[in-house]
């Protein structure tokens, strides 16, 4: 299959780490925590190598979040999601030159909240899509979510080679903050950021457009608890395991030895220094981009892998010719897959 536009969307709200560390502190937040627990929000939040110079959410101010019940952390999720998708996938329409009514399929993937209908179905609506496109929505990938949508979406084209599709990548993570004393809860708190991703997709492609396929993946369920989301009181609570770094790294340099081919360049999900960093150990290249979309919106789940293959395509200096793109997370997941042209 064949990238015809890449593009992203965040929320217009965007808070450095110490606006987010000086709202907790307006929202008392931290009284309702150990000492110990405040001292490590603290330490990520004022600590200038942590990698993350601010966030974009999906809020007007950052202390309201922590008074949030589920069900109006939930009612976010369905007003704030296909608003931010809608908002990438009409900016890819534009720079493919096409419109929302000549699409054939939209394939997003979500982790951070549940629609029923899908996110698809107001997507659509909102883009004036036929009433005969294809919809399907991915639940529970994770953060390792867009390349294994991406492999979906290229079955779909390989049996409709003269389709037009559309991918979306959109997470919401603002609407599953939570605070306890539980160290990976804490540090997820301080990490993510809210974002999406769309691109559009043919089956038959023009000179100069990049291919993606040489998809691969693993899947490791007996570390299913060291990386996930648990329901807590009708919350999404994440369950981050100090060893998930290393987990990653080792998933990803495995798939690595899969590559068809030497890559210009790695184009990985940005979940933080310390995972960005064991990577490096793992991989020959230093991810740059990776790099730079953590500085900049933090860690945005599902579209971080694409954010970053947006900002290497738009470098003309790069004259790449193959890539190489790693997303992870839930499950414990990892995929993979290679652009070329």
């Amino acid at each position: 299959m064949y990238l015809k536009s890449l593009a992203t969307a965040v929320p217009p709200s965007s808070f450095t780490q110490q606006a987010c560390w000086e709202a907790m502190n307006h929202a008392s937040l931290l009284e309702s925590l150990r000492p110990r627990s405040a001292d490590l929000i603290r330490k990520i939040l004022t600590n200038a190598e942590s990698g993350i110079d601010r966030r974009n959410l999906a809020l007007e101010r950052i202390d309201e979040v922590f008074h949030h019940g589920a069900q109006q952390l939930n009612e976010n999720f369905e007003r704030q999601a296909p608003m931010l998708a809608h908002e990438a996938l009409a900016k890819a329409l534009e720079r493919a030159g096409i419109a929302a009514d000549e699409l054939d399929a939209l394939f997003l993937c979500t982790c951070t909240g549940y629609l029923c209908p899908g996110v698809t179905s107001h997507v659509a609506e909102q883009a004036g899509m036929r009433p005969d496109v294809y919809l399907a929505d991915l639940v529970g990938l994770g953060c390792g979510a867009a390349i294994p949508m991406m492999r979906a979406a290229q079955g779909y084209l390989s049996a409709n080679p003269r389709a037009k599709i559309a991918t979306v990548a959109v997470e919401i993570c603002s609407t599953a903050f939570y605070a306890d004393d539980d160290p990976g809860v804490l540090i997820s708190l301080c990490l993510f950021g809210d974002g999406a991703a769309a691109a559009i997709w043919d089956g038959a492609g023009t000179e100069g457009d990049w291919q993606a396929g040489h998809f691969t993946t693993v899947h490791r369920p007996e570390n299913r608890e060291k990386i996930r989301f648990i329901n807590s009181a009708g919350k999404l609570k994440n369950q981050l395991h100090r060893a998930v770094p290393g987990l990653a790294a080792e998933a990803v340099a495995g798939l690595y030895a899969q590559r068809k081919a030497e890559p210009d360049q790695i184009l990985a999900h940005s979940g933080g220094r310390d995972v960005i960093e064991a990577l490096e150990e793992k991989l020959p290249f230093y991810l740059t981009e990776t790099r730079e979309v953590l500085r900049d919106h933090g860690n945005m789940s599902s579209p971080s892998v694409l954010f970053a293959l947006e900002r290497r395509l738009a470098n003309p200096a790069a004259n790449d010719q193959r890539l190489w793109l790693t997303a992870f997370g839930a499950g414990f997941a990892a995929h993979a897959c290679e652009l070329w042209r």
